[in-house]
């Protein structure tokens, strides 16, 4: 593929790319990975990673801030700036997806519906400068529509977040339904509901 001989990316033959802009730093996509039409991959942005079957829709919006680039953020130099959506995840369509920091989206796991903000960055008004936190999405979960996730959040394996809900937190708990402004502990679920033990990304 063009990509990987002029650039360098890691692209496998069976994966593809519609008509989008990316420009990341490396692009690794795994067998059967489908990038969609009219996403930007902006070109701070160090590190975009799709998994087996994995999948990015249409009208995605994905940004980030290289290591070094700005004089902001000069007090992380720790911080990677990047994108990993892990074997049979998938992210649906025009979302805004800020990878200041990482971002990771577990297996088998859907960024579901559309226009969820995925923000890594913000001011720290206590130190008046600009700071950023990672956000990690767990295996087997289901991010509702209109979904705000800020930097530091962490949505554990096997959990829902409701539609128009605010993750601004680390949870533990494996196998609840988060909900609400902010999100907190609504409903336990069952393990063993289908969509948690689904050996195919793919829902029908």
């Amino acid at each position: 593929m063009a990509l990987a001989c002029l650039l360098g990316y890691a692209i496998h033959k069976t994966a593809r790319i519609g008509y989008s802009v990316l420009c990341p730093g490396r692009l690794e996509m795994g067998p059967g990975a489908r990038i969609g039409h009219l996403n930007l991959c902006r070109e701070g942005v160090e590190l975009l990673k799709l998994g087996e079957q994995a999948q990015i829709g249409n009208l995605n919006w994905i940004t980030g801030a290289a290591v070094g680039s700005t004089g902001h953020f000069a007090q992380q130099r720790e911080r990677r700036p990047q994108l990993v959506v892990g074997d049979h995840a998938a992210v649906t369509n025009r979302h805004l997806i800020d990878c200041t920091n990482s971002i990771t989206i577990g297996r088998f796991t859907t960024l579901a519906g559309f226009r969820s903000q995925l923000l890594t960055h913000s001011i720290d008004l206590y130190h008046s400068r600009q700071s950023s936190a990672p956000i990690c999405i767990g295996d087997y979960c289901f991010v509702g529509t209109d979904c705000v996730l800020l930097g530091g959040s962490t949505l554990p394996d096997k959990c829902v977040l409701g539609a128009k809900s605010l993750l601004n937190k680390q949870y533990t708990e494996t196998c609840w339904l988060y909900a609400g402004n902010p999100a907190r502990a609504v409903k336990r679920l069952s393990g063993e509901v289908a969509y948690f033990t689904r050996s195919v990304g793919f829902v029908l």
